[in-house]
């Protein structure tokens, strides 16, 4: 589903109960929940703008549990509403739950159950989805989270089609985004839905964001498999595909190896990661390229071969589909934003590695390959390289962004 989609304008404009109001919008704040993210709908809808042309919303802070509610760096939160004042919202939004691993209160899926059978449009922001699957609402919908929550979100609530892909899935009346920033690009596609693009503009001029981002969340994608594939069956499959990445074999061959069915094989690899095998494999090419662009000089043709596409066509075209760049763009990008002082380690590296070796290295000992799959999944697993084409291990965290794009959090 196209993250700004409105494939379901109909269930949107459901018929709210006489005591709610569609230009009520509740915020469901939880303790230990993340600031960020909590104060996204809070700035959106809670601030007056109506001197910029954005129509306003009426605010209900609300209160998830007892208080004080206690968020990042030990803040504590008063929220002015309970539970209760939900009754009058047209929009629920629950903007982040606290873990993953815990159960959200009783109370509050009761009052969301409730606000979702009197027509009002539920909404969750990252983590806030765990909540609504909790609550039954994102059954047999399309949802969308964190990419690094998504694999959990699917195998927890297997009927949740969870798309890891997309920035938000607007499925009418439940929507939900992926992670922190994309909380911001689902509120103003609500704007954009309830009040048109002009709007939409206006207070994204405001935020100084953009009105719409290109894309999804695979640009930030750093692993895509759950740590716990480390103890499933599949795992020696995973471990063998990224091992293989340099090589062209399809999804057949990964059911094979698994020794079952394909249509067995895409229904557990779905459950296991909430992501088709297909798309997965691809995704993982993709990946491949990506450090290879980053940190050899290879050409384009020959990254295409190393990374298993048929074809530089194929590599450009999934490249772009993903990134919104092309191969040389982003190779070009990314060289021209890196710190001088990395460009100097790696000098230092070419250098080195051109000079003679005192001490032979001795065989490295290789782990096993459900660890690899634990561990070394998607943007870890080692890149080869050949005399005279160093590289580093450049995808760590805090590496520069390229235009476009945010570091993952």
């Amino acid at each position: 589903m196209s993250h700004d989609s409105t494939a379901a304008p109909e269930a949107a404009a459901r018929k709210l109960s006489g005591r709610r109001r569609r230009e009520i919008v509740a915020v469901l704040l939880f303790s230990g929940g993340p600031i960020f993210e909590s104060s996204i709908p809070l700035s959106v809808f809670g601030i007056d703008r109506q001197d910029a042309g954005v129509p306003r919303y009426r605010l209900l802070v609300c209160a998830g549990e007892e208080g004080p509610l206690r968020t990042t760096g030990g803040l504590e939160l008063t929220a002015p509403q309970g539970l209760e004042a939900i009754g009058r919202a047209g929009t629920v939004v629950v903007p982040a739950w606290r873990s993953i691993t815990s159960p959200p209160p009783p109370e509050a899926l009761d009052a969301l159950r409730r606000a979702h059978e009197e027509g009002a449009r539920i909404v969750g922001l990252c983590t806030g989805a765990f909540v609504l699957a909790a609550a039954g609402l994102l059954d047999g919908r399309p949802a969308t989270t964190h990419w690094m929550y998504a694999p959990t979100l699917a195998k927890r609530y297997p009927s949740v089609h969870v798309d890891p892909r997309e920035l938000f899935v607007d499925d009418g009346d439940v929507l939900t985004s992926a992670g922190t920033a994309a909380g911001i690009d689902l509120c103003l596609h609500i704007v954009r839905t309830d009040h048109g693009n002009e709007a939409a503009g206006a207070l994204a001029r405001r935020l100084v964001v953009p009105p719409r981002r290109a894309g999804g969340q695979e640009r930030y994608l750093d692993r895509s498999l759950p740590e716990e594939i480390g103890a499933d069956p599949l795992a020696e499959v995973v471990a063998w595909a990224l091992e293989h990445l340099h090589e062209q074999f399809d999804v057949e061959t990964l059911a094979a190896r698994a020794y079952m069915s394909r249509r067995t094989f895409d229904r557990r690899f779905r459950s296991l990661t909430g992501s088709a095998p297909l798309q997965w494999l691809i995704t993982q090419r993709v990946l491949q390229a990506q450090r290879l662009l980053e940190t050899s000089d290879y050409s384009v043709d020959e990254v295409a071969g190393r990374c298993g596409f048929r074809s530089p066509v194929a590599l450009r075209g999934h490249f772009r589909r993903q990134l919104g760049s092309s191969p040389a763009a982003y190779r070009a990008a990314y060289r021209a934003r890196r710190p001088q002082g990395e460009r100097a380690l790696e000098a230092a590296a070419a250098t080195a590695q051109s000079m003679p070796t005192l001490v032979e290295a001795g065989p490295v000992p290789t782990q096993t390959r459900r660890t690899a799959a634990a561990s070394a999944l998607g943007p870890s697993t080692s890149v080869p390289t050949e005399p005279g084409k160093p590289h580093s291990d450049a995808y760590a965290p805090g590496r520069p962004p390229l235009p476009g794009q945010r570091s993952a959090p």
